[in-house]
């Protein structure tokens, strides 16, 4: 286990499950207009920070994207995270499905609270915590810059979108749908090698 703190991610339909773990730390992102879940009202003691913008890489008329303030705020609250005592410190962060923005902020606060670790090193983890993961590019080209990475997280998690593409192909398409061809076409573009 490479994180320094123990880390659970998931979806607003799992969060039920999570009730009973202990978690000293709640990071919820939500689309701007979701209700707050009910199954916080279930969660013992913890420190929370609420984020509220949608899962779009771009600028999308009506949408609110990932800003350079949602991603200071998340590493603010990870810095946080990183001085709890590592017995007790246990953070929870979820999205709508579990799959791409929570994925993007646990990249995040693992790359800050690991600054000695390689991208692929950090990626890596993020997968083995969530195998469905798919992290939100935008958010990770804004924190990549933040945290001084000099765009090693970005190429680690194209990596990461060929590995799934390859293990899952039936899920271009959908992605694509959904406005992330970017992301698409980088784990493509890898998947073949060069031309």
């Amino acid at each position: 286990m490479l994180a320094p703190f123990e880390i659970t991610v998931c979806g607003i339909g799992e969060l039920d499950e999570h009730c009973a773990v202990g978690v000293s730390h709640v990071l919820s992102i939500l689309d701007p207009d979701a209700p707050v879940p009910p199954a916080f009202g279930t969660f013992g003691e913890h420190e929370r920070l609420e984020l509220r913008f949608h899962d779009v890489i771009a600028d999308v008329p009506g949408m609110i994207a990932p800003q350079p303030e949602h991603v200071r705020a998340l590493l603010r609250f990870g810095a946080d995270l990183a001085r709890e005592p590592p017995a007790r410190a246990h953070l929870l962060v979820h999205c709508h499905a579990g799959i791409s923005r929570s994925s993007a902020a646990m990249t995040l606060i693992l790359a800050q609270a690991l600054p000695e670790r390689a991208a692929p090193d950090i990626l890596q983890e993020v997968l083995r915590i969530r195998g469905k993961a798919w992290p939100n590019i935008r958010m990770l080209d804004i924190g990549d810059a933040m945290l001084g990475r000099r765009g090693t997280l970005v190429a680690a998690a194209h990596e990461l979108y060929r590995w799934q593409l390859q293990r899952r192909p039936e899920l271009e398409a959908p992605m694509r749908d959904a406005g992330r061809a970017r992301e698409v076409a980088a784990g493509l573009a890898l998947a073949r090698g060069p031309q």
